[in-house]
């Protein structure tokens, strides 16, 4: 298909792919100036939004199109599954060279339709403008049941620390794309988990309704950014056990730990339990590896523990600001 040839081409063209949703809660989507939506009677609304840009989160020339419309919504979702709620809606902000609006948006669509749909979170509107590299932003809607929202703010001295998944699978898999020619394929699990990450959202729902995390964020970042982020917001410290952390397999034993550290757009779970519901947690949550990696301490202060010592945690995870 030829590419749109003004905005109204281009809205169009994104509406009659993504089939813009109504339901009994969206009385009004695309074609208004903003969408009507009405929350669920006693559910509280979980708000939350996202950038994805070209050069910072994808390469044009070796990320596929759909795979990038499919993980722009992922790791929006990912966020609604921190916090143990449901998606609902989406909004697009979506900024593209002239030269984009045909094939490759088509692909990036299909990417992001196929994505709604495995979430259950569907689109509800936006806005789209040209530029010369992609910028793409996400705002997605959820719900959560009043007092059930998971903060990072609650873990304890004593809880114990989990994460779900591997970790470092992502980035190892962007490792490998950067060293194909041309645009990559999920011929891996590493490339599979960085091309098309599943937001842990069934995890993050059961966490909530058993009442079982006391404190709980997704990794994004990786774990040595992401976990003082929630011991800060908690007031207290953590010790993490090296040989605990759920590594790659596709690594040396010692890389595979700093990949584990310090990498981040896994999307995994991490969150805290109190120890006496431990036993509650069961070792794998619909075939997804739960895993205690430490415990929560009560001096605020981070430290990795091996079999010789114990020394402070570096923070070496994604910082866009980083010098």
């Amino acid at each position: 298909m030829k590419p749109a040839q003004n905005e109204n081409a281009l809205v169009a063209r994104i509406a009659r792919q993504l089939g813009f949703a109504r339901s009994k809660t969206l009385a009004v989507g695309l074609g208004d100036d903003a969408a009507l939506w009405t929350p669920a009677r006693g559910r509280q609304t979980v708000l939350t939004c996202d950038w994805f840009l070209e050069g910072s989160h994808f390469l044009r020339d070796k990320h596929p199109a759909d795979a990038v419309g499919w993980k722009c919504l992922a790791r929006a979702v990912s966020d609604i599954a921190a916090m143990g709620g449901e998606p609902r809606f989406f909004l697009l902000g979506l900024a593209l060279p002239s030269s984009l609006a045909g094939k490759w948006l088509d692909e990036f669509l299909g990417g992001l339709k196929r994505a709604a749909k495995v979430l259950g979170c569907f689109a509800a509107g936006g806005d789209t403008t040209r530029q010369a590299n992609v910028l793409i932003t996400i705002t997605v809607i959820g719900e959560v049941r009043p007092g059930r929202a998971i903060l990072r703010s609650g873990a304890k001295p004593g809880d114990l620390i989990y994460v779900s998944g591997i970790l470092g699978e992502a980035d190892l898999g962007l490792r490998q794309l950067r060293k194909q020619r041309g645009v990559a394929r999920p011929s891996n699990a590493a490339l599979r988990k960085h091309l098309y990450p599943e937001p842990r959202l069934a995890l993050g729902q059961w966490l909530a309704a058993n009442r079982l995390a006391t404190a709980m964020m997704d990794l994004s970042d990786g774990l040595s950014t992401d976990l003082p982020r929630l011991c800060a917001a908690s007031r207290v410290g953590a010790r993490i056990e090296m040989d605990s952390l759920p590594a790659s397999s596709f690594l040396p034993a010692a890389e595979a730990r700093e990949f584990a550290l310090h990498s981040g757009d896994d999307y995994e779970l991490l969150f805290t339990v109190n120890a006496k519901n431990a036993h509650r947690l069961p070792q794998r949550f619909r075939g997804v590896p739960l895993t205690c990696i430490g415990e929560i301490t009560k001096h605020r202060r981070i430290f990795l523990q091996d079999k010789q010592k114990a020394e402070p945690l570096r923070s070496g995870g994604w910082d866009p600001f980083r010098s």
